[in-house]
């Protein structure tokens, strides 16, 4: 891996920048871009213009009509560098009004927070790397190597129309990058009133969203049939969706782990993994998920009338995998299956894992200290996927990271496509110092 180029003084973040994130968020959060009807278009043509003010070129890419990628590229200190790629994208997953105490499209601040879908998923840190991209471009900072900034399309249905359609039709945009940071790591956890975890993502499971199909024999709703295809379909649902799969303890979860059992001053023995967790108090159910594979079914369709026994009835089921541990998955739900269904992919996609070192891993670290002393960066394994699945396939190592230090009583992981969605406004302003910071010492 290269080396980091001649360092030069800091430029800090300048109070102009950490001012205007907060709009800039804001005006992110009221674009309606919900997926899968999303129509990404006006928001982009709205990012070229934030980065054309201050003089950043950018290209916008429509993968489809509607369908708006915006890829600007930064020159750094060192070109001779492999680039590094700054990724967010600017679909959020709908919302339903009457669920939310805001509107969840209003942006509005409130109690210190800006609430609005997107504002943690991923429109807080798009308006991160906006603001900072600004105030590079304003003071004449240089990063210090190239950077490429890409706000990507349909991020939240698997980036058919973002990410991976660029690097299957438009690779040229990447040329030289060697690493990227986007989402799914770099906030805080907190595990006391003082000290907090920052889990940077080396790793994610892998994607297998699989659609179950029973066939049956068709009949009147008063009759007996042992041919049920709902009851079939609904048997094994039941038999999957009980399914609890063993613990596969891979390296950023032991890490993570450890360190957290270092912090707290108890034993983590890997061979009594219940035990340890008991010991780890909040850690404990945070990294519940990433201790195994899963497969959740979600969605069931059947029949068209009450008396009709239909001939066929069809489910979906979210699986997801560990890195190494894929065929487990798969074949324990094939073994879950009756005789009469089938399974077949909807959306079928890789695990990710690299090592948790190098000068970026370094930075990183660095930037997070900087700004928050008692924070302790340590790796993690993302519980679900992001566009970094698509960047791999160019050889790109990726990462997770989007600097947010996070109020201690904020669950933030129940915020996720949840409702009452926000961020605090002082997390929007420590991400642009930990952005700019990163930016000149990557």
């Amino acid at each position: 891996m290269s080396t980091p180029g001649p360092t030069t003084a800091l430029v800090p973040a300048s109070d102009e920048a950490q001012d205007e994130v907060i709009d800039l968020c804001a005006e992110l959060i009221r674009f309606d871009t919900s997926n899968p009807t999303s129509n990404e278009r006006a928001s982009a043509d709205w990012v070229v213009g934030r980065l054309a003010e201050a003089g950043i070129d950018s290209e916008l890419v429509e993968s489809a009509p509607g369908r708006a990628n915006v890829i600007a590229r930064i020159a750094g200190v060192d070109p001779t560098r492999g680039a590094l790629l700054v990724h967010g994208h600017l679909d959020v997953v709908p919302a339903d009004a009457s669920e939310w105490q805001v509107p969840p499209f209003s942006g509005e601040i409130r109690d210190g927070y800006l609430w609005g879908r997107g504002a943690i998923d991923m429109k807080d840190t798009v308006a991160v790397m906006l603001a900072t991209a600004r105030h590079f471009a304003r003071t004449g900072t240089k990063p210090s190597r190239d950077l490429v900034l890409a706000f990507l399309a349909d991020e939240e249905a698997g980036g058919k129309f973002g990410a991976h359609w660029l690097v299957e039709h438009r690779p040229e945009l990447f040329a030289g990058v060697t690493e990227a940071i986007g989402e799914g790591g770099g906030f805080s956890f907190a595990i006391d009133d003082t000290r907090r975890l920052y889990p940077i993502e080396n790793a994610q499971r892998g994607m297998a969203w699989m659609e179950l199909t029973a066939t049956g024999r068709a009949g009147h709703g008063s009759s007996p049939n042992d041919e049920n295809a709902v009851t079939d379909l609904a048997e094994t649902l039941t038999r999957i969706g009980r399914e609890t799969f063993p613990i596969r303890l891979i390296e950023p979860v032991r890490a993570l782990l450890e360190e957290a059992a270092r912090l707290y001053g108890v034993e983590f023995d890997e061979n009594d993994i219940e035990g340890s967790l008991a010991r780890l108090g909040p850690v404990s159910d945070f990294m519940q998920v990433v201790l195994r594979n899963s497969a959740n079914p979600t969605m069931f369709s059947a029949g068209y009338q009450t008396n009709v026994i239909p001939g066929k009835a069809t489910a979906r089921v979210d699986g997801r995998f560990l890195p190494g541990h894929e065929q487990e998955l798969i074949d324990t739900v094939d073994k879950l299956l009756l005789p009469s269904v089938t399974r077949e992919w909807v959306n079928h996609d890789i695990a990710l894992e690299t090592t948790f070192d190098g000068p970026l891993v370094d930075a990183m670290c660095e930037a997070v200290r900087a700004e928050d002393p008692d924070g302790h960066p340590v790796p993690y394994c993302n519980p679900g996927g992001t566009d970094a699945k698509a960047f791999t396939h160019l050889g790109i190592r990726c990462f997770g990271f989007k600097g947010l230090k996070l109020p201690h009583d904020l669950d933030y992981g129940r915020l996720f496509h949840g409702v009452d969605e926000r961020v605090p406004l002082e997390g929007l302003r420590f991400g642009v110092r930990v952005m700019t910071r990163l930016w000149q010492s990557c």
